[in-house]
């Protein structure tokens, strides 16, 4: 990241509450309250905002236009605009900002509310609101927002007195960014923003039940020393808290000190980075081996900012079942929902950790550290034995969408931004992109938003302007929110879009293929499959005012993407049309344990045991790798489980 975009992104961050207090006061002015909403997005330093205008909105455009400090990108549609918002959030750490207009404008944003809320993400949605004296009445284009995103939001305001709008802000953009980070809604009525009213900064913020515990316990953080002391087979299992706390680099400290193997989440991914000898790589349905085994084999689970998520646990029940559990996390609400904690550590993940190598240190530098040699050369085995790879397609001219991501990945580099949509391209870029930095990878990990990936994209480029950004998108996805392409020219945000174009919905396509006999119920996209296209996204790039580029041949891959990567004055889009039947492996089917992870169809590691019956004294073997008995390998299988 170069200077200028560090400073950038550092002024784009929220002042916290002390900020604004020391801040002077200036003079009282008497203003509109849509003039009072505008001269606080200025206080609180937010550089860009998303959205789009509507009636109950349209009385803060009008100010909106005068400002010199705050960019407005007008979206093509809201579920854009809050992406974008997040995109921009998860790229930086800051604020992000969208704006709709009541109703279907207001509604338009449920879905970004409920990916940020799930991935953590800092954003604050300003909706407008029919007049004050008409809510209730079924006004034109009323929709009870505020109650609407109660459950997806960390708080929200309705305002109806303008007077309350720079306090509503300043207390928005303050619980957004604090604790554990979230989406705050603040709806404002349009007579609130067309009242008359005095504007003076900072406002009083008041927040008697906010009060999120930062630090964390040190009789708590001992107790995790000493259960780390006393572990063998010890692995931190790391999750995206680690990334919003901005811990990655005294978690290194961490892993440095300790020696430990680490696994990192699907929204963690970059925490550590891929090349450390002692990362084993992503946990859950579509892990490594070597992580998934890890944790299933080890006797303590160290977890930082993670929740257990179903996705990484598989059947709970018999989740890491030899394993004592220490668990940190900002949000109480947390720690033992899943898995009861034996040592629960409430507080900020950078904090527990820094705490958490006071006392390690002093623990190894008096001779009193884990002695894990044992453990690393087994975890270093399985991850030698089962790296992840992939089947060549039969058909050498059949293009791999694995080895498309392998090359993007390659040719760019670890300090781009990798933006994904959801689906089997998602899986394949959190696998086979190398990540060496946190914020480089963004994807809707919780709520697995379709359409996710273009305006994330749009708004990590517009956030970063020097970084390449890359939309890695399903062709199911991308239809789904193309048509911000236009904002991106319009507004010299030049990303580069890659097309995943299996025609189907993959990941779909993917389980009806595994457990529906290959019944294709409704996935057939006919977006390149039997010749036609149906877009042509080439075409399709090109009616946006973008460059559109087609790869259909393994030889051609490198060129394709080289030139995307040198057009930097707009937006590029590559339709890689890739083989159909390629399959996301290692998995985990739903609902089953993790000891059950296939490598390849029907091929599962067999674990070599004294006994039958898992143990604390019982180590596994490197392995063996064998078909299930049930059924045999099909096409597309590999004995090694990693042919390219």
């Amino acid at each position: 990241m170069t200077e200028t975009t560090t400073a950038a992104a550092a002024a784009s961050r929220p002042p916290t509450p002390a900020d604004l207090a020391a801040r002077p006061s200036p003079r009282e002015r008497t203003v509109t309250g849509a003039q009072s909403l505008v001269l606080s997005l200025e206080a609180l330093e937010v550089g860009t905002v998303f959205g789009i205008p509507g009636g109950a909105i349209l009385p803060a455009y009008d100010p909106l236009l005068d400002s010199v400090k705050v960019r407005h990108v007008l979206v093509r549609h809201e579920q854009g605009a809050g992406h974008a918002a997040t995109g921009y959030a998860a790229a930086t750490g800051a604020v992000g900002v969208c704006m709709a207009t009541s109703g279907p404008g207001a509604t338009n944003l449920v879905t970004p509310l409920a990916d940020a809320y799930m991935d953590s993400v800092p954003m604050v949605a300003i909706t407008g609101q029919v007049a004050s004296r008409v809510i209730g009445t079924d006004a034109f284009q009323e929709a009870d927002i505020r109650g609407i995103t109660m459950p997806i939001t960390k708080h929200n305001y309705l305002v109806t007195d303008a007077a309350d709008i720079p306090r509503a802000l300043a207390e928005a953009f303050h619980v957004a960014s604090t604790g554990r980070p979230g989406p705050v809604l603040v709806d404002i009525t349009k007579d609130a923003l067309t009242a008359t009213t005095t504007f003076a900064w900072p406002p009083e913020i008041d927040l008697p039940g906010y009060r999120p515990v930062t630090r964390p316990h040190h009789k708590q953080i001992k107790a995790a020393a000493a259960l780390i002391r006393q572990a063998r087979n010890p692995v931190l299992y790391v999750g995206g808290g680690v990334i919003r706390a901005e811990a990655s680099e005294v978690l290194r400290e961490l892993v440095e000190l300790t020696q430990i193997p680490v696994v990192t989440t699907l929204m963690a991914r970059g925490a550590v980075p891929d090349s450390h000898e002692l990362h084993l790589g992503m946990p859950g349905m579509h892990g490594s081996v070597a992580a998934v085994t890890a944790l299933q084999k080890s006797d303590l689970l160290i977890a930082l900012g993670t929740r257990f998520d179903d996705r990484v646990t598989g059947e709970l029940s018999s989740f890491a079942p030899l394993a004592k559990v220490i668990h940190a996390d900002i949000d109480p609400a947390e720690i033992s929902k899943n898995r009861v904690a034996d040592v629960p550590i409430v507080g900020d993940c950078k904090e527990v950790v820094r705490d958490l190598l006071t006392v390690l240190r002093e623990d190894i530098d008096a001779g009193r550290g884990g002695d894990y040699r044992a453990w690393r050369e087994t975890t270093a085995g399985w991850k030698r034995t089962y790296p992840l790879g992939y089947t060549a397609p039969e058909d050498e001219s059949a293009l791999a969408p694995q080895y498309v991501i392998e090359r993007i990945g390659a040719l760019t580099g670890p300090e781009a931004t990798y933006v994904a949509g959801v689906g089997q391209h998602q899986m394949w870029a959190a696998q086979f992109v190398q990540y060496e930095r946190p914020n480089a990878w963004l994807n809707s990990g919780g709520l697995g938003t379709m359409g996710y990936s273009v305006p994330a994209a749009m708004g990590a480029k517009a956030a970063e302007p020097d970084r390449v950004v890359w939309a890695i998108d399903g062709d199911g996805c991308f239809q789904m929110t193309n048509q911000e392409l236009a904002t991106c020219v319009i507004n010299n945000i030049p990303i580069k879009v890659a097309v995943i174009n299996n025609s189907s919905l993959g990941m779909v396509r993917q389980w009806q293929t595994l457990f529906y006999n290959e019944r294709y119920s409704n996935t057939d996209l006919h977006t390149a499959a039997g010749g036609s296209r149906v877009p042509d996204f080439v075409k399709l790039a090109d009616a946006y005012g973008c460059v559109g580029l087609r790869c259909e041949r393994p030889e051609d891959v490198d060129a394709t993407i080289q030139q995307a990567l040198e057009i930097n004055d707009r937006p590029v889009v590559i339709d890689f049309v890739v083989e159909r039947d390629a399959m996301v492996w290692p998995m985990v089917p739903a609902g089953v344990s993790n000891d059950q992870v296939t490598i390849a169809r029907a091929m599962t590691p067999v674990w070599d045991r004294e006994d039958d019956e898992a143990s604390e004294e019982t180590m596994p073997d490197r392995g063996s790798l064998r078909p299930r008995p049930e059924e045999e390998p099909r096409r597309g299988t590999t004995e090694e489980g990693a042919a390219r």
